[in-house]
């Protein structure tokens, strides 16, 4: 096939231009990471972030002499002046190889260009955006990828001193320049100002770049349109002509449409630059040119680089000199000066205009995008037949987005508002929206397109292939080849998940472009536009079905927000701190994904720092909006908690006292109190207008909800993050700190919150959180298991105090130590602990905080295991006592075993007793164990009350096993049993928690013997010791309350519980101890009986009753055996006593 000398087919124009084009991009990668590298190296304080000889002092003239002679080097007569670099020449030639030979791909990439367009330029190739869009785009990209690639380098300020001081080191090193070096160092020299050099530079290729920016005039001003003009042609509407919905959107120019306008202003405005002549002879041109100057102040050069276009055009054209000005434009040259006057006014406008009209279409954007998510929502099928909408609603929404980003962060107008866009959040949103819709019904749109192309477009394409007057072979077969591929498709082929791959059309079709735009091509494209339309459609069509995800990245990558993180994270802020754009916070973790298509081959080690950038941003962007929902839910919490503290039983004493103030006397003259609002009145409402803070938090909380429950997951750079979990992770924190917080512990004082009080407020702050499962798809349950169980322990999973420690602290430390001072009492028959009127008043009522509801209300609180570590810490206080009691028998222990086989001699048990040391002692301890022990029979039948309620079978079944375990069981299985039944807050025979507490304190020097010998001692230290308690005047009995103001009563939980532990650990006969303590007990006191001193019998009917009280407590005793050793008339007489002693003193 001949095409004459320059045959283009040969050229592959197609081939190269795909190539450089994304080698470019890699270029730019590389040369901006350098130059952000320098940028660091600067403002960095740290010297390992720097090179030693670009920081070092003694270098510093050096490396300042290679700039200065940059090119040139005189290496042989400047030794003083560079021989500081001598022992730094290997380092050098190591740091520097990287930069240096970047800058070298540089001058190769530039080298490839030049030929390019030459050979372009030879083959007159036919460029028309509309027809062969392919090769232009790629074309137009090429020139003006390469003219930001310069004017990137140019901005690099160590450029001059890395190549050279490369060189230099490599000239010590190898004796000689590196070859590359002459030519370098001409080109850096070259291209100070790139703008200026390339303008001369591309005189030979202006008629073709002109002829390709001249085709946007039927593409640019139609996207260049204000949002008053979209909204009257109602763009981007479904709905607008109902009766058209189903048909598919089409277009002359279908990639024109979601063409980036970014895009096209930066080749307008570089292209008019590098080929200005045609500005003054093209008045098409120049319109173009004027409408993309009004737009924009500045441009994206790459990245957050740009390029402020007035000024820098101003600069270029006022300094065009006569010489720079080719003889054919000539004529023109003096229209320069107009050229000038219109960038200024251009300027004015786009100063005064430009940000008004963006705000408008993003405004603009913002209703429509809603709109066609919206209906796409609902009606995925309209992906099919409007997925060119899709596109070029994600196209337009994103060059608005990157516009506003760019101009914000470099804006000159300080003074307005159009720059700063509270909204930008939904507009994102909507775009992410859609985004989800076309990944999600990608298989939708697949079929549709398979047989679009199948069935019309392999028809028509025929068609025209057909009516071609001319047709060589080659193209021929291309275009063959492209009906054939078309008509093979089917729909099985995408019910059957088959991977579709039309590259290969695509790229035939780009190389058809090359050969048939040539000058003297058999088949001109010019002549056949109606191909080069339908071409571009068909290319469109494939890419639905083949390439979804590189369209939305095509048409919907704002990665440009990981260059802007402050820019970023202020709209953040922004978008939380609006509460009804808050809904759409959800959109800048999403964008997070967006991050790591900006990297480049060219450059991997820019994907780790990207990478940890993304992920930085996405944590704290979901941390933050989790923080602001949990925020949100503490103060409805609060709110709660304060109506349900308003209905606590406290606060209806008031109320009562008025209403009885009311019925028992008549109204005073003077205005009585003002009546106490009653809890309810917040719902009353009269108008529906009124909006309380109540009301104002729950809507809040919603709108945030919806974002976070948007996304099951995201995924960022192979990283998946769940934005719900953050939210958990934020209640688990906040709950566990409000249940802390709650109790109101104060240690200075020792006050704490009821425990019905703090149930109260944990169940109202609760019920809230169980409401957020309304709103957010989180597992409270979770959450309520993971906090509160851990306030069942003693520290929470961060090591700090639980209600459990503080609680507990707080009964052993405050409560029961004042009932062993005297100031509170133990009374059975209220089961509660009340305060006894002393001179100096406690800060608490004992009684508020351990009768059977507050008691029930702990349990509730700290649950089965809480009360475990309740009940342990309770036994370790027994146990230190014990262990001090064993200690008073070890001192007594002579006069304690005579005693013990001297029960039936009483005179010889006088003068024995008159020989025991710390008898008071003994029986105040044994008191204090005794109130513990009740107090922990408190806590464990408020614990049996509350399991039965919440599992009553379990509690009945551990109960049936607990009361029919056999006689001739063993002991250690007995115990297992005991322990389960403990743990449910069964009474047992036995503690197993006192039996655990006192088995650790046996001692190894002592035998078991001694042991077991001690134990019995004990028994018959208490035993011998009770006559004493009749003489004091707190002994006597209280028929009221059931037992003793000096808490004695509680001596026969101690006795009974003591026994059994000591004599279960010693392996002894509890029934046998008790019935030698009960002889020893009852011997004693009938000797109180024949005392005539009064003082010493004060009490002595109230101590009698001990004994009935120990033989009722214990499980191990009987009346009868207590008959045999104590008459029972003794005992009824006694009761008889103190009823009546208990009526005269009342009385």
């Amino acid at each position: 096939m001949s095409r004459g000398a320059l045959q283009p087919s040969q050229q592959k124009l197609a081939e190269k231009l795909t190539i450089l084009n994304d080698r470019g991009i890699g270029m730019l990668t590389r040369i901006y990471n350098i130059k952000k590298q320098g940028q660091v190296w600067k403002a960095c304080g740290d010297p390992k972030a720097k090179p030693s000889y670009l920081i070092d002092k003694n270098l510093e003239s050096a490396v300042k002499f290679i700039v200065r002679k940059f090119p040139a080097i005189e290496t042989r007569n400047n030794n003083q002046q560079l021989a500081q670099l001598q022992k730094e020449k290997s380092e050098i030639l190591k740091n520097l190889a990287l930069y240096y030979f970047t800058f070298v791909d540089v001058m190769e990439f530039k080298d490839h260009v030049c030929e390019l367009l030459n050979t372009v330029d030879a083959c007159q190739v036919f460029f028309d955006i509309t027809v062969n869009f392919d090769l232009t785009k790629n074309y137009l990209d090429l020139v003006v990828t390469y003219t930001n690639l310069m004017m990137l380098l140019s901005r690099i300020e160590e450029r001059k001193a890395i190549i050279g001081l490369y060189n230099y080191a490599h000239e010590m090193t190898h004796g000689s320049s590196d070859r590359e070096y002459p030519r370098l160092g001409q080109m850096i020299v070259d291209y100070e100002n790139p703008l200026k050099k390339m303008m001369e530079e591309f005189v030979p290729h202006g008629k073709s770049l002109q002829d390709a920016l001249v085709s946007l005039q039927m593409v640019y001003p139609r996207r260049n349109l204000s949002a008053d003009q979209w909204r009257n042609a109602q763009l981007l509407s479904l709905i607008s002509a109902p009766s058209t919905m189903l048909n598919p959107a089409q277009s002359d120019t279908m990639p024109c449409e979601y063409l980036s306008l970014d895009t096209m202003e930066k080749w307008i405005v570089f292209g008019f630059i590098l080929c200005h002549a045609a500005l003054s002879s093209d008045p098409a041109a120049l319109s173009l040119w004027k409408l993309a100057l009004q737009s924009s102040s500045c441009l994206c050069l790459f990245r957050d680089e740009v390029f402020h276009i007035h000024k820098s055009a101003e600069d270029l054209f006022v300094n065009i000199p006569y010489n720079d000005v080719d003889v054919f434009v000539f004529s023109v040259f003096y229209s320069y000066n107009k050229r000038v006057n219109d960038i200024r006014e251009c300027k004015e406008s786009a100063l005064s205009h430009a940000g008004s009209m963006h705000r408008e279409r993003r405004k603009f954007l913002r209703s429509a995008l809603k709109e066609l998510a919206t209906v796409l929502a609902d009606q995925p099928g309209l992906l099919g037949p409007k997925a060119l909408f899709v596109f070029m609603a994600l196209s337009f929404a994103r060059d608005e987005i990157i516009w506003l980003l760019r101009h914000a962060d470099n804006i000159q107008k300080k003074s307005t508002d159009d720059f700063i866009d509270k909204h930008i959040a939904e507009l994102i949103f909507y775009m992410e929206e859609l985004r989800a819709h076309v990944r999600k019904y990608g298989p939708v749109m697949q079929r549709y397109y398979v047989q679009y192309l199948s069935g019309f477009d392999a028809v028509v394409l025929n068609e025209l292939v057909q009516n071609l007057s001319v047709c060589p072979e080659d193209e021929s077969i291309i275009m063959s080849s492209f009906v054939n591929t078309m008509t093979s498709l089917s729909v099985k082929q995408v019910e059957d998940g088959e991977v579709f791959d039309f590259r290969g059309l695509r790229l035939d079709w780009f190389r058809l472009q090359a050969y048939t735009s040539v000058s003297k091509a058999s088949l001109g494209l010019a002549d056949h536009r109606e191909l080069g339309k339908m071409m571009n459609t068909i290319i469109f069509h494939t890419k639905m079905v083949d390439s979804l995800v590189e369209m939305l990245v095509e048409t919907s990558d704002v990665s440009m927000f990981c260059f802007y993180s402050r820019a970023f994270e202020k709209m953040f802020q922004q978008c939380l701190e609006l509460p009804s754009q808050s809904r759409y916070s959800i959109s800048f973790p999403l964008l997070c994904t967006h991050f790591m298509s900006c990297t480049h081959e060219l450059c991997p080690e820019e994907r780790h720092h990207i990478g940890d950038r993304s992920l930085s941003l996405c944590n704290m962007f979901l941390d933050e909006m989790a923080k602001q929902a949990r925020n949100l839910i503490t103060d409805i919490c609060t709110e709660q908690c304060t109506l349900s503290d308003q209905l606590l039983p406290k606060h209806c004493a008031k109320t009562i006292s008025q209403a009885v103030n009311k019925k028992s006397k008549k109204q005073t003259g003077k205005k009585g109190e003002p009546e106490r609002e009653k809890p309810g009145v917040e719902s009353m409402r009269k108008n529906r207008l009124l909006v309380t803070n109540l009301d104002k938090l729950h809507t809040a909380l919603s709108e945030l909800c919806f974002s976070i429950n948007y996304v099951p997951n995201m995924m960022v750079w192979e990283h998946t993050f769940t934005p719900r979990e953050y939210l958990t992770s934020h209640l688990e924190i906040r709950f566990t700190k409000s249940i802390v917080g709650m109790t109101m512990y104060n240690q200075a004082t020792q006050e704490i919150a009821k425990p019905s009080e703090l149930l109260t407020s944990v169940r109202a702050y609760m019920t809230v959180l169980q409401s957020i499962e309304n709103y957010v798809q989180i597992d409270i349950t979770r959450v309520f298991n993971n906090v509160l169980l851990q306030q069942t322990q003693h520290l929470d999973s961060h090591g700090e105090p639980t209600i459990t420690s503080l609680y507990t602290n707080w009964y052993l430390e405050t409560l029961l130590r004042q009932v062993s001072n005297g100031h509170i009492a133990y009374f059975p028959a209220m089961k509660a602990f009340v305060n006894l009127p002393t001179e100096n008043e406690l800060t608490f009522n004992a009684e508020e905080y351990s009768d059977i509801s507050e008691m029930r209300s702990l349990s509730e609180l700290l649950g089965p295991y809480g009360m475990k570590f309740l009940s342990e810490s309770l036994m370790w206080h027994i146990s230190s006592q014990v262990a001090e009691l064993k200690k008073l028998v070890v001192d007594n222990v002579e006069v304690l075993t005579q005693m013990r086989t001297s029960f039936d001699k009483p005179d010889h048990m006088a003068a024995l007793f008159k020989r025991l040391t710390s008898v008071d002692s003994v029986l105040k301890r044994m008191t204090i164990i005794g109130v513990i022990l009740s107090f922990r029979s408190l806590a464990q039948e408020a614990l049996r009350d509350v399991l039965s309620c919440h599992i009553p079978f379990l509690v009945s079944s551990v109960e049936d096993f607990k009361d029919h375990i056999p006689r001739e069981t063993d002991m250690k299985v007995a115990m297992n049993v005991y322990e389960l039944s403990s743990a449910a807050g069964l009474p047992c025979e036995i503690d197993p928690a006192l039996v655990v507490a006192l088995s650790s304190q046996k001692s190894e020097n002592i035998s078991p013997e001694e042991e077991y010998k001690i134990a019995c001692l004990l028994m018959v230290f208490v035993a011998v010791s009770m006559p004493t308690l009749a003489s004091n005047v707190m002994s006597q009995y209280s028929p009221a309350i059931e037992g003793h103001c000096n808490n004695i009563h509680c001596l026969a939980k101690a006795i009974n519980q003591i026994a059994a532990a000591l004599f279960t650990i010693h392996k002894g006969s509890i029934e046998d101890r008790l019935k030698e303590f009960l002889a020893l007990a009852s011997s004693s006191l009938l000797k109180i009986g024949q005392e005539t001193d009064k003082s010493t019998t004060r009490n002595r009917e109230s101590v009698y009753l001990l004994l009935d009280m120990i033989v009722q407590e214990s499980p191990f005793l009987t009346m009868d055996l207590l008959e045999s050793c104590f008459p029972y008339v003794l005992l009824r007489n006694a009761y008889h006593a103190v009823y009546k002693q208990s009526v005269s003193s009342s009385a």
